[in-house]
């Protein structure tokens, strides 16, 4: 049986407003899942699962985990990129939100599919390995290094084209990927990304030489993960 998702394309959204939406519906799943403990089975209330797909302006987030020195710009060195900086609850190092992105945030109950966040990790990097195959990307992964990758196998000439970052609670998600479609990577050069000195960062219109249709990109990879995680958009 398939589990049902509600979906929002946020369009451009702040990050720090995009965040605190987030906040609303993650701790209201989580709230949901401990008042359930003091229910009889027939009482119990199922929580909802969403996901988000969102655009940023130019911002970068250091996870639980990162190094500040990771990020290589000032207050006022980033002020004349245009770009803003938050340290957040998620797992991971430093990365980079911008324009061109499809920016992911799964707020999913993984009582409803799998109690297994490295299994959540690889689905979520599955989906968009198939996505990239829909247009003639070969990708895969980096053992011990999250994300998506193309070129895995010829390390330092490998390429990062997803970064993963999530926080799970009760086995609730939230935050997720970051996915480049037609970004500017010169951003990428204002920061160590995930804390990785030996690897580039790279984007589907550099791969193809021509800039996407981000919203057929994002129909792609919305198909993608229904398959994956055998759900539907509701």
């Amino acid at each position: 049986m398939k589990k049902p998702v509600v979906f929002r394309d946020l369009g451009s959204m702040d990050y720090k407003a995009c965040w605190d939406l987030q906040e609303v519906y993650f701790n209201k799943t989580v709230q949901t899942k401990f008042d359930n403990r003091a229910k009889a089975h027939e009482e119990q209330v199922v929580t909802t699962d969403h996901l988000f797909f969102v655009e940023h302006p130019h911002v970068y987030t250091l996870g639980k985990s990162g190094d500040i020195a990771h990020l290589l710009l000032d207050e006022e060195a980033l002020a004349k990129v245009d770009a803003r900086y938050y340290a957040i609850n998620r797992g991971g190092d430093i990365t980079y939100h911008g324009p061109g992105q499809i920016v992911g945030y799964p707020i999913f109950d993984l009582d409803h599919f799998f109690s297994d966040i490295h299994k959540y990790l690889r689905y979520l990097e599955e989906a968009i390995i198939r996505t990239l195959a829909d247009y003639g990307i070969k990708a895969s992964r980096i053992d011990g290094l999250t994300g998506v990758w193309l070129d895995a196998e010829l390390g330092p000439k490998a390429r990062k084209i997803a970064a993963l970052g999530v926080k799970c609670s009760r086995w609730v998600t939230m935050h997720g990927f970051a996915f480049n479609v037609n970004a500017d990577l010169s951003y990428f050069n204002h920061i160590i990304p995930c804390g990785i000195t030996d690897k580039a960062v790279t984007s589907m219109h550099i791969e193809l030489g021509r800039s996407l249709e981000i919203e057929e990109v994002k129909g792609r990879l919305k198909h993608h993960l229904a398959e994956v995680f055998e759900l539907e958009w509701v």
